[in-house]
């Protein structure tokens, strides 16, 4: 049972554990530990040199490999082309397709384990001879040649096995973390734990606050428990989102905003997690390439990927070193002018200028605002409230833009398949599987129905044809820009190859590069220059720009 303290409050709950083999916390960030990920040998990325810079689609030679992961990259892209998105992709599946004999499940995802550096090319258990992989690479290759464009294909394969490469090599190299400074930032933020691991002060503090504010004792970490509390104060409330509670007037909603804030930092970034993630002065997260759908990438474990600002203070680069942050501006909107074509958004795309307002100055009388709503709504799909009035604006200015993305909702409302620039493949809504609705989805519109409207559903999985309309629609930008930036980190690694840096995180339109004080400019350069190259090699001699917003700094936080 847990300790007592408070007003009578028990302080007996435990946030949950983020892994096993935690160590105690004071043993987390003892130093530095650097070096460069060695694929498991005779990996296809490990092997060769593409004539573009990038690794071979799978290449077998040199080596008898776990085809789990020798031929993955390949396979999946390719059934996803051929709209068999969901069925086994090890190189075992692969050549019994070929043979015409059964076809074995893929072996289970390998789960991470915290503070472990593990390799994404671990061998998994299935291991094929030379002459085995060599007909699965051969038939491959077939396959490639058989796609709408080949050329584009073959690139797709080359750079989703390049960033599986950048992505072991960053989960070695880990991001630097300085456990004392999140210890400092937690004890600021939530005050002092109590023994046996309970609430700390701050959130005991803001909980009696709520329960005083209901008259009765409440669990603010239970939202049932909040919803029948405003129920009983005659307040009609259907979750405890901040967006639905915030404007009701009761005196509970302040200190159950900041409830909910802290409770969330407790749990996913708290001294537990701090103990079970940080080692030797890096955080390692398992990064995996093309970890959903529309390729944009995951971590298995560790929440890599949703660090907030105010834990960013820990992410501290080491002495003499620097952290290189680059944000991509404006990515989804050039993207959409790259592969639309559109004469008039390319020719915006191109300018030194804020793209928004140029797009402002044409279409929306100099309201910047109010353009960036209307180029987001024609990806995302917005129809409720002025979307279809800055939808039609936008039409009459940037037509083939608009059209192109009109063209690729139609598709996916008929449940054809819907393709990237360079081929990745939306999955078919009759095939979905159970690992497809992992997928982050899009909500419902309004005049759906009302329980579908309160729920977050898998767009490409969805039976819905206009759910999935949307997402086809923002699917055709968001993939090409993931396949974008897997040029632009093949690029960049090639640079820092040659340099003391390490690449160490990267976020759909964010990567960050740790480097020697001395080598910061070159640094900046090269991003410049890879997303440069990365525009040309995927979407061909367009006259649209991608440029990049850098900062050199010590600290994460003080990037942005």
């Amino acid at each position: 049972m847990g300790a007592r303290s408070g007003r009578g409050r028990w302080r007996g709950r435990r946030p949950p554990r983020s892994g096993r083999g935690a160590r105690r916390a004071g043993d987390a960030g003892d130093g530095p530990r650097r070096g460069r990920a060695e694929p498991a040998r005779g990996h296809a990325v490990g092997v060769a040199v593409h004539r573009r810079g990038l690794p071979p689609p799978c290449s077998p030679r040199g080596c008898e490999s776990s085809g789990a992961t020798t031929s993955r990259p390949a396979e999946t892209l390719l059934l996803g082309h051929e709209g068999r998105y969901g069925e086994p992709r090890s190189a075992a599946a692969a050549l019994a397709r070929l043979r015409g004999g059964p076809v074995p499940p893929d072996p289970p995802q390998r789960s991470a384990e915290p503070g472990s550096q593990s390799s994404l090319f671990e061998p998994q258990g299935v291991h094929l001879p030379l002459a085995d992989l060599l007909a699965v690479y051969a038939e491959q290759q077939r396959r490639h040649e058989r796609a709408g464009h080949p050329d584009r294909m073959r690139l797709l394969t080359a750079a989703e096995s390049a960033g599986m490469l950048v992505a072991a090599e960053m989960n070695r190299s880990g991001l630097p973390w300085r456990a004392e400074v999140h210890r400092a930032v937690l004890h600021d933020l939530l005050g002092e734990r109590y023994a046996g691991g309970g609430e700390p002060r701050r959130l005991a503090e803001l909980a009696d606050e709520v329960s005083t504010a209901f008259g009765r004792r409440v669990r603010p970490d239970l939202p049932a428990d909040v919803v029948k509390a405003f129920a009983q104060a005659g307040i009609k409330v259907s979750s405890t989102r901040k967006w639905e509670i915030e404007s009701v007037d009761h005196p509970a909603v302040k200190p159950l905003l900041e409830y909910k804030k802290l409770y969330r930092i407790w749990v996913a970034h708290g001294w537990s997690w701090l103990q079970d993630w940080v080692r030797e002065g890096r955080f390692r997260p398992e990064f995996l390439a093309g970890g959903t759908v529309t390729g944009r990438w995951v971590t298995n474990g560790g929440g890599g990927l949703q660090i907030p600002k105010v834990i960013r203070r820990a992410v501290v680069a080491d002495p003499g070193w620097r952290l290189v942050v680059a944000d991509a501006d404006q990515m989804e909107p050039r993207v959409l002018a790259a592969i639309s074509r559109d004469p008039g958004l390319m020719e915006v795309a191109g300018r030194e200028s804020d793209l928004y307002q140029s797009v402002s100055d044409r279409a929306f009388s100099g309201d910047r605002a109010q353009a960036k709503l209307a180029v987001l709504g024609a990806v995302y799909g917005q129809t409720s409230g002025d979307g279809l009035k800055n939808l039609a604006a936008l039409r009459r200015r940037f037509p083939r833009a608009v059209a192109y993305v009109d063209e690729a909702a139609r598709a996916g409302e008929e449940g054809r398949l819907v393709r990237t620039w360079l081929g990745r493949t939306c999955p078919p809504a009759a095939r979905a599987t159970d690992e497809a609705a992992e997928e982050a989805g899009i909500p419902l519109s309004e005049d759906d129905t009302q329980r579908d409207a309160q729920q977050w559903v898998p767009g490409y999985a969805s039976t819905n044809a206009r759910a999935r309309g949307r997402f086809a629609r923002n699917f055709v930008v968001q993939g090409s820009a993931a396949d974008w930036a897997l040029l632009l980190l093949a690029a960049l690694r090639k640079t820092c190859a040659e340099l003391s840096a390490e690449l160490v995180f990267f976020q759909h339109d964010e990567v960050i590069v740790h480097c020697p004080e001395e080598e910061t400019a070159a640094v900046v350069t090269a991003i410049r220059e890879a997303a440069a190259l990365a525009g040309r090699l995927t979407f061909g001699e367009t006259p649209v720009r991608f440029p990049f917003t850098t900062a050199v700094v010590e600290c994460y936080a003080d990037a942005k």
